[in-house]
């Protein structure tokens, strides 16, 4: 498992490795077109939690999807940044370091990212208290970023 990195060490390797790219444009129907599939992204997770038990195997899978709609909005919402990140550290890093004001929480971000590449890499499950620890956050910074990306169209 990699070594846990700091908010500050995390983005100051990643804009050392050139993780940080440049764009000229904001695609702004791109940015829509993402905020509708994270949004059918986390209405999938909400149908697979409305029918699977506690000891179900798939909440890995509403682990992903939610997490999958918060990288997404991440990433579309740098895009008014005029930034492009390919990696979800750096990307992570990114828009904690840059974007204070959300009042993002760093550890959140490396606990969802090292939780879910741990199922995609690892083989590690997901278990029912582990999607109650981190569900009520996930929610409120999807939430949170969905309206910030509102104002900027």
């Amino acid at each position: 498992m990699p070594e846990y990195l700091s908010q500050e060490q995390a983005f100051l390797k990643c804009k050392k490795q050139g993780r940080f790219i440049a764009i000229e444009d904001v695609d702004t129907e791109k940015v829509k077109s993402t905020l509708k599939i994270a949004d059918s992204d986390i209405e999938s997770a909400n149908l697979i939690k409305s029918n699977i038990s506690n000891q179900s195997i798939q909440w890995n899978s509403v682990y992903k999807l939610y997490y999958d709609a918060l990288h997404e909005l991440s990433e579309s919402y740098l895009r008014f940044d005029r930034i492009k990140i390919d990696n979800h550290q750096c990307l992570f890093a990114y828009l904690c370091e840059k974007h204070p004001e959300l009042e993002f929480n760093w550890d959140f971000f490396e606990k969802v990212r090292t939780k879910r590449n741990g199922i995609n890499y690892y083989g590690s499950g997901i278990s029912y208290n582990d999607w109650k620890e981190v569900e009520i956050q996930f929610n409120v910074y999807i939430e949170k970023i969905k309206k910030e990306i509102q104002k900027k169209i």
